[in-house]
């Protein structure tokens, strides 16, 4: 089968298409026919040697993809060849990938499978945090930061459907344009304006309940500048570079909270991971959610397709297609 490989730590062209053994299904576990791979920033740190998992070279970066069930391991229930599912894995930019059954979702007829690569890690990363990690609801304000990008779209969605209201910020007017047509009630672009003096005006100096950030090093401290009493972040990515050590008694100043999240923590508790699945799909049914596929790659243009995701120019999921 044809594989994304790369042989050392490196920048987008490190990466090639190579033939490789097809795996072969083991316990627990079931072989997917990728038809869409979901493509991430941990893809381009994992490539670089600095996500949390370190790659053993040579290695196939991949998180999550949707496609057919092709094989079922011993042990599996539930889940038989043929079925469209969306999974989070590992080496999915391939023609085949392994996926743990406890992490296989069966996809609706209303999800496409470039849809469903966009669904496990941004859908319920975004889902988790506004109702897992915090208890997002009506007479709120959350902050989406990058709310173009994959999860930030989602989210914005998510916790405007749960009452909230959304300010989104962006680094450009187009994406604070596509924030807006999303549901955003406001949207700050962070590379022309302060985001803390921008999120206090906009709240008629209360401040924000709750913030998402993927960004960190340069969003971190005005953050905690802008949050309500009371009011909380969520860190979840660091595309900007990690923050600076926090200072806790800074926290004391308004009963604030910090606090991190992946979604792996969920993943292993299977009641907490499908109450986040019911109701995503429901949103989506609802027409409350809408994925948006910002463009396709095919399998063997990997590299640039990380070049375009590092430019910071993309908006919503991209996906490889083999």
């Amino acid at each position: 089968m044809k594989a994304v490989v790369f042989e050392k730590l490196g920048g987008p062209d490190v990466m090639h298409l190579a033939a490789v053994p097809k795996p072969e299904v083991r316990p627990g576990m079931i072989l997917l026919r990728v038809r869409a791979a979901g493509i991430n920033f941990a893809d381009t740190l994992f490539r670089q040697g600095q996500y949390s998992i370190t790659p053993k070279l040579p290695d196939t970066p991949g998180l999550e993809a949707a496609g057919e069930i092709e094989a079922v391991g011993d042990g599996v229930s539930g889940l038989k060849p043929g079925m469209r599912v969306a999974a989070l894995g590992a080496k999915t930019y391939a023609e085949y990938a392994l996926a743990p059954a406890a992490q296989v979702i069966p996809l609706p007829e209303f999800v496409s499978f470039e849809q469903g690569a966009a669904f496990p890690v941004q859908t319920l990363t975004a889902w988790h945090m506004l109702h897992t990690s915090h208890r997002t609801g009506p007479g709120q304000t959350v902050i989406v930061h990058s709310a173009a990008g994959g999860v930030g779209i989602v989210a914005v969605q998510i916790a405007k459907a749960a009452g909230a209201r959304v300010i989104g910020t962006v680094s450009s007017e187009a994406k604070a344009k596509l924030a807006r047509e999303y549901g955003a009630d406001d949207v700050i672009n962070y590379a022309t304006h302060d985001l803390a003096a921008e999120a206090m005006r906009l709240t008629s100096n209360r401040g924000v309940d709750l913030i998402l950030d993927a960004i960190g090093a340069t969003t971190f401290e005005k953050g905690l500048d802008c949050l309500a009493p009371f009011g909380h972040i969520i860190l979840y990515g660091r595309a900007g570079g990690p923050p600076q050590p926090l200072n806790l008694f800074k926290l004391f100043e308004k009963s604030l909270k910090v606090s991190g999240f992946v979604l792996y923590t969920v993943s292993a508790l299977p009641d907490v991971m499908r109450a986040g699945i019911e109701s995503s799909f429901r949103l989506i049914q609802e027409k409350k959610l809408r994925l948006l596929v910002g463009r396709s790659f095919p399998l063997a243009q990997a590299a640039e397709a990380h070049r375009f995701m590092e430019s910071r120019g993309s908006v919503g999921k991209l996906v490889l297609i083999p």
